[in-house]
């Protein structure tokens, strides 16, 4: 067989570990993975390199408009140039409905923008604000059918919030149709009761953000949206989960054979409260739910290597430490006035590789699956996530021994910071392929980006086994169909 391309002599790693092979590609896709392989048009050295397939990061905010009005200020273009620089290939942002929004027309507008500048593949989520009747029987069916194979509900934000019956009508069509809910899960109750107060007794620096999302708002939270979810048996993902009490309820619910998935960020594994302790600078750590301390940096490590905790996102919400974006009232900004959210998209691979593969937290293999495999699988894109015949080629080749000191300058969003700053990882991704396109090589200087925009597809997703009922009914659900109701 005559191949495009072959990644020769490195050490390809799937879910299931390392193994070392050649990778022979023909046009976009994988055709062959073993050694001594026939040669390639193109030839690729990745001696003691580790090839493992492009990170797909499926919870990231990009070009997308806040609840208070504030664009994000990262475009499809600058957003997906700083994911593939970090070794994913893939992202799945968020189309928001917001209240009064028509869910076609925003479809529309989000297809048409990343259409326009994404450089990598790309799928869509959606946020429902408004599940009125049309939300929910024409709008919300017929985007699964174009393949928006997930939903994103909050309980708390008091312009995006979702009552209990309106979640339940969500995750009901979302039964019904195959498509998955994913939940920002905080109490809105205590959050905005502990607000008021710190507001009304003056105390409006970034670490009182910290002190209002408590940590008993998550759980309580986390623990009522799977009982939602068990009443109707609809597999949901609780996204960024933080605490201690957080992963325990995920662990134990899946114990019990409920269908729930449970996602952590790097800000939840590498930053704690006292980064928000800064003074107005605190501003630049704030996201919703707060990093926390070491014990819960723990626990979500735990959560990750025993499956609690099944995908590890970034949740870029990249918003700039100025007025346009955190600092809305530049020193007089309270904060209940900051944009909510930190930066992550190139550095999510980069930081669990160095802190995770490099200090003996997870394995290679459980490296792949948290960064790729399983939200592949979770999210319905089967050609992506595993380096095998008939895959995407999509691959990020890694030098293991790479030293980078982190820096704002040096990465390729718009945030203009980062609140890894000067921290020292080791390992790279050196070379990434999207689609068979060599589209970042770093051994060269000065790296640049070979790839034009809009050379990105969006990937209609397929229903995945993620999103399949658990096919079990609690007790009380049992009674109610003996007696003849229908839910």
């Amino acid at each position: 067989m005559q191949f495009d391309t072959v990644v020769r002599g490195g050490t390809v790693v799937n879910a299931d570990g390392p193994a070392r092979a050649d990778v022979g590609i023909v046009g976009e896709r994988i055709t062959a993975v073993g050694e001594g392989l026939a040669p390639g048009k193109r030839e690729i050295d990745a001696r003691d390199r580790l090839v493992m397939p492009g990170g797909i990061d499926s919870h990231c905010h990009i070009e997308q408009v806040s609840s208070f009005g504030i664009m994000c200020a990262d475009d499809f273009h600058s957003a997906t140039v700083s994911a593939a620089f970090g070794g994913t290939t893939t992202v799945i942002p968020f189309c928001a409905q917001h209240r009064g929004d028509c869910i076609p027309e925003v479809l529309a507008d989000y297809h048409r923008r990343a259409a326009e500048k994404a450089v990598i593949d790309y799928g869509f989520h959606l946020i429902v604000a408004n599940p009125d009747e049309q939300t929910l029987s024409g709008d919300l069916p017929a985007a699964i059918e174009t393949g928006v194979r997930s939903f994103k509900i909050f309980m708390t934000y008091e312009r995006m919030r979702l009552h209990d019956e309106q979640i339940l009508d969500v995750l009901m069509t979302a039964r019904s149709h195959g498509a998955l809910v994913m939940v920002h899960a905080e109490n809105h109750g205590i959050i905005s009761w502990l607000a008021g107060r710190m507001v009304g007794q003056g105390r409006v620096a970034p670490r009182y953000h910290a002190i209002c999302h408590t940590r008993s708002s998550e759980a309580e939270a986390i623990n009522r949206v799977i009982a939602l979810a068990e009443v109707v048996d609809t597999p949901i993902l609780i996204v960024h989960v933080s605490t201690i009490e957080g992963v325990a309820a995920i662990r134990q619910a899946r114990a019990r054979g409920v269908k729930v998935y449970g996602e952590t960020c790097p800000q939840y594994l590498f930053l704690t409260a006292r980064d928000i302790d800064r003074g107005l600078e605190g501003a630049m750590f704030c996201c919703s739910p707060p990093p926390r301390d070491e014990a819960a940096q723990q626990a979500c490590w735990q959560g990750l290597k025993d499956g609690a905790l099944a995908v590890y996102s970034s949740d870029h919400a990249p918003y700039r430490y100025d007025a346009s974006g955190k600092l809305p009232k530049g020193e007089k900004t309270s904060f209940k006035e900051m944009a909510n959210g930190v930066p992550g998209l190139e550095l999510r691979l980069p930081l669990l590789f160095s802190e995770g593969v490099g200090k003996g937290r997870i394995s290679l293999g459980e490296f792949v699956q948290l960064t790729a495999t399983h939200h592949a699988e979770v999210y319905g894109l089967p050609s992506k996530g595993r380096i095998a015949p008939g895959c995407d080629a999509d691959i990020a080749i890694w030098d293991t021994t790479r030293s980078v000191k982190i820096s704002s300058t040096a990465l390729h969003d718009n945030t203009g910071y980062t609140p890894y700053e000067g921290r020292a990882l080791t390992g790279w991704p050196v070379m990434v392929l999207s689609r068979g396109d060599l589209i970042i090589d770093q051994s060269q200087s000065p790296s640049v980006i070979h790839a034009e925009r809009g050379r990105g597809r969006f990937i209609a997703r397929v229903r995945s086994d993620a999103a399949a009922p658990a096919g079990r009914r609690i007790a009380e659900v049992e009674q109610l169909a003996a007696w003849g109701d229908s839910l």
